[in-house]
């Protein structure tokens, strides 16, 4: 059978939260781009795979790139507040985020976007990668771009990668196991059950209201109720909902205690296509009786949201309350010019933020930011790993990182690059990295390194890095954070100087994070709808407990709300107000999670 050829300068595989990113920034740079999806949404863990929930990245400074593009349309298509959970300060219709993704990529007349295809061979030439085939057509690439959930493109070209676990003896990670084989190890349990971290198929419910009968959720002929016994245990049935609630009355179920993260047998991932619909239809169904157990225990009022996703393409799974894909927590990761782990994203010692990355030449090489603590998904068992956290805003949020350039190229194989969780990454280290932004943030840069390839005729390991990085800051579109700061506010006048001086000078990157500037603490009102941000008048009551600080603003003897914030002014000023002073708030209140996220104090 003849199939077609063609031919771009950037070849994109993969419709994930990466893929997508990478994709769109190639093609803004001029480059010719072809887009090739297994599913009809783009986003990947964004959308797709249901997470509409981020983590990470959240803070105001940090709000850069594709990622805070994503987030202003977010506020704008979405309408309300986007404030309804509490774990995440950003929660929407997965459908809504689908939908921009898609008129992004609509909008470039140099990005050919072709959905429902999975990759079937790698052209490799040597140890050049050249294109990719599918089943009715072939894509020849100047740079092919390896963005599937699953890193399948390192496996069908034979590109080094790895999966699952290291020892101590391979990155000396102080979270790491002393050994992989050895019985008496205390994580040798962990790692005998589960080769990588568990994933979740998300399912989404709806509440009917009150008074109304949603239709009964049928569980499957294994389900066994007493596996979720427990679920909101600490929490509280009505803290348990409110975790992922959605606009529209629906919530999103990707809850790791007692809940729905599915990790039995997960060789099967890598094993074919037989073995893989083989675990995926059990984790569908483990999410339909978690969605049952949770129907029964709170009543019939909550049901299946069924029109959260489309109907699935032919052959896949999922769809309709159940996302069209799982939520990987991991992937095969590349082996390449430089390894992540977890020495690279731990603060240094008496600060706030993780050095920023030299590489050998001794220049800068930090392409994509992050902040979230690490975490590690293994139902049944705890995980210790080291403490990656810091009090911050009113709030727990995780220290800052930069990840370099040389985890997206390979060691030895020229003409192509990784953009998702398939960097170059250590199994520890990636349970910081694998967050939502951070790996939007690694597409962007991908795509743009692939575009520059193309433009100076050059392959990815000999692209200049500070080329890239000043592309990225300078993007006219989406400007990009390379260096994590937590008061360098984008849209400011000194926002591009400060990233500048640090890319030149990263002897100078302070350990605290922050440098003296306090901006005006009412920037970033015009970033949230009028119609959602609010005046409260109240008593505030601080609480001191060695780092763990929270203000408080008593607005009534039945009404008290946590106090938070994302903007390093107002940070400032919460851990310095003085106490049971009246005083009045402006800001977004979360009900849900029972504060006011605050954006001006007067």
């Amino acid at each position: 059978m003849e199939t077609e050829t063609l031919t771009a300068d950037v070849l994109v595989v993969g419709g994930g939260t990466g893929a997508t990113a990478a994709a769109i920034q190639a093609a803004r740079r001029g480059a010719k781009t072809v887009l090739v999806s297994e599913f009809a949404w783009l986003g990947g863990m964004l959308t797709a795979a249901g997470v509409s929930a981020p983590d990470g990245n959240e803070l105001l400074a940090f709000q850069t790139g594709i990622w805070g593009a994503f987030l202003n349309a977010l506020q704008q298509r979405q309408g309300g507040s986007l404030d309804n959970a509490w774990v995440s300060f950003f929660t929407y219709e997965p459908r809504v985020g689908a939908a921009i993704f898609t008129d992004w990529v609509r909008a470039l007349p140099n990005l050919h976007w072709i959905a429902g295809k999975v990759p079937r061979d790698v052209v490799r030439q040597g140890d050049r990668i050249l294109g990719v085939r599918f089943d009715d057509f072939t894509v020849h690439a100047g740079i092919t771009v390896d963005g599937t959930e699953l890193g399948d493109l390192l496996a069908l070209g034979n590109i080094p990668y790895r999966w699952g676990w290291e020892d101590q003896a391979m990155f000396s990670e102080p979270s790491a196991p002393q050994s992989l084989t050895n019985p008496n190890d205390p994580l040798h349990r962990i790692i005998q059950t589960y080769p990588v971290q568990a994933p979740t198929w998300v399912v989404v419910l709806q509440d009917v209201g009150e008074g109304h009968i949603a239709p009964k959720i049928s569980p499957t002929v294994n389900y066994d109720p007493s596996q979720f016994q427990g679920a909101w245990e600490g929490y509280g049935a009505e803290a348990f909902l409110n975790y992922g609630r959605l606009p529209k009355h629906q919530f999103m179920l990707n809850w790791p205690q007692q809940g729905n993260d599915y990790g039995v047998n997960l060789q099967r991932l890598l094993a074919g296509e037989s073995a893989w619909k083989a675990w995926a239809t059990e984790a569908i169904a483990h999410s339909q009786n978690f969605a049952a157990y949770l129907q029964t225990a709170f009543g019939e009022r909550y049901g299946l949201a069924t029109g959260a996703f489309p109907a699935p393409l032919a052959g896949q799974l999922g769809g309709g309350a159940f996302a069209l894909h799982p939520y990987y927590r991991e992937s095969r990761r590349l082996v390449g010019m430089t390894t992540v782990t977890e020495l690279d994203i731990l603060p240094q010692p008496e600060g706030q933020v993780a050095a920023l990355p030299i590489n050998e030449q001794g220049e800068m090489s930090a392409i994509a930011i992050g902040n979230y603590p690490n975490d590690h998904h293994y139902p049944g068992f705890a995980m210790p790993l080291a403490p990656k956290s810091l009090r911050w805003g009113g709030r727990w949020t995780g220290t800052p990182f930069a990840l370099p350039y040389e985890a997206l190229v390979p060691a030895a194989i020229e003409g192509f690059l990784v953009c998702d969780k398939n960097l170059s990454v250590s199994h520890i280290a990636n349970g910081a990295t694998r967050l939502q932004p951070t790996v939007l943030g690694l597409g962007q840069a991908a795509g743009m390194a692939a575009a520059l390839c193309i433009e100076h005729g050059c392959q990815p390991h000999s692209l200049s890095v500070q080329a890239l990085q000043t592309a990225l800051m300078n993007d006219p579109d989406a400007p990009m954070a390379i260096v994590p700061l937590f008061d360098n506010l984008p849209q400011t006048s000194d926002w591009r100087s400060r990233q500048q001086h640090y890319q030149k000078h990263p002897e100078s990157y302070p350990i605290s994070g922050h440098g003296d500037t306090f901006l005006p603490p009412d920037w970033g009102l015009s970033k949230t709808a009028t119609a959602v941000v609010s005046s409260f008048q109240g008593i505030l009551n601080r609480r001191i407990n060695g780092e763990n600080w929270q203000a408080q603003l008593e607005i009534s003897a039945s009404c008290t709300l946590d106090l938070v914030t994302l903007h390093p002014a107002i940070n400032h000023q919460l851990q310095r107000l003085k106490n049971h002073q009246k005083t009045t708030v402006v800001g977004v209140p979360n009900w849900a999670a029972g504060w006011l996220r605050v954006m001006k104090i007067t």
